[in-house]
């Protein structure tokens, strides 16, 4: 059975599942499951415009004003986004938050700064795509760029569209369907032992700390190469700690934590809240990467023969 038939059988099991009065009253700051755990389930958003790393000219500034956040907030007109592959329209601009970065640790809001060996990996390819000419080959695009997976913590980030996800729980499991290259995560609860198998999101193990689920991924095929908002992976030696904590009907506290001492010279944590949404999320069927590389390879070795 693949993850994603073990996915919606949660989902199945979980639509069956009703939660008596007396549980639900049970605390009325924190929605609980028939068994007692914080009730994560439902469907929720992330989508934001407030960057990642904070901007320089708020440098210093943990949270915006409420004139900052007038000027910034996307139903002012301004954006965040250039056209790009596609304007503004069909661009899910989300709420933009008080605070002036994703990024909470460091202090200043930035990523911390890349060991030497990782710098000169992303300087090269800066100057490899400066230069022009197209992809030599197949082993140049990306796990993303292939539609394969936008990797972790990538997979729970806000970049553009579809960043939306659909939690379900059992009392020994926790299922996120991700609406974005529709990845689904399963994530035991039950103690048990991480596999000998490196896969491409790390293997994931939960566990209840007070009413804050702490998930912990390690066990990383280390194959996920993109750093950036879109897509975030790191190498075999990544470690990712998620924490999800139910504050309101509306809204789940979601921190992460990223550890990588191939990649980053020190950890580093964001906070990107996740707030309820209605509506249905349904598979995001992503090939564009794939059906075109024929077309891709085909045009560079044009190029280069013109």
């Amino acid at each position: 059975m693949t993850r994603r038939h073990i996915a919606y059988s949660l989902l199945a099991f979980a639509s069956l599942l009703v939660v008596p009065a007396a549980a639900a009253q049970e605390t009325a700051s924190t929605p609980r499951t028939p068994w007692g755990h914080p009730d994560l389930q439902g469907a929720w958003t992330n989508t934001t415009t407030t960057p990642l790393e904070r901007p320089d000219d708020l440098e210093g500034r943990e949270f915006l004003t409420q004139e900052e956040w007038a000027e910034r907030n996307p139903g002012s007109g301004i954006s965040a986004y250039d056209a790009g592959a596609y304007n503004d329209y069909w661009l899910e601009k989300g709420e933009l938050s008080m605070r002036t970065s994703l990024v909470v640790d460091p202090p200043d809001g930035k990523l911390p700064a890349l060991i030497p060996a990782e710098e000169e990996r992303v300087n090269a390819r800066r100057a490899a795509a400066a230069a022009g000419g197209g992809p030599a080959s197949v082993h140049f695009f990306n796990a993303y760029d292939r539609c394969i997976t936008r990797g972790l913590p990538g997979a729970m980030m806000p970049g553009f569209y579809n960043h939306n996800y659909h939690i379900v729980q059992t009392p020994d499991h926790v299922a996120i369907l991700v609406e974005m290259v529709h990845e689904a995560r399963i994530v035991p609860l039950d103690g048990t032992p991480v596999s000998g198998v490196r896969q491409w999101l790390g293997d994931s193990r939960g566990r209840w700390e007070g009413d804050t689920l702490v998930v912990e991924t390690t066990n990383f095929a280390g194959k996920v190469t993109a750093r950036g908002l879109t897509a975030f992976g790191g190498t075999e030696g990544l470690t990712v700690v998620e924490r999800f904590t139910r504050v309101d009907d509306n809204t789940i506290d979601y921190q992460v934590t990223v550890t990588d001492p191939a990649i980053w010279s020190a950890p580093w944590t964001a906070s990107i809240p996740m707030t309820a949404m209605e509506g249905t999320l349904f598979e995001y069927a992503c090939h564009e990467g794939n059906y075109a590389m024929g077309n891709m390879l085909a045009g560079a070795r044009a190029e280069e023969a013109r």
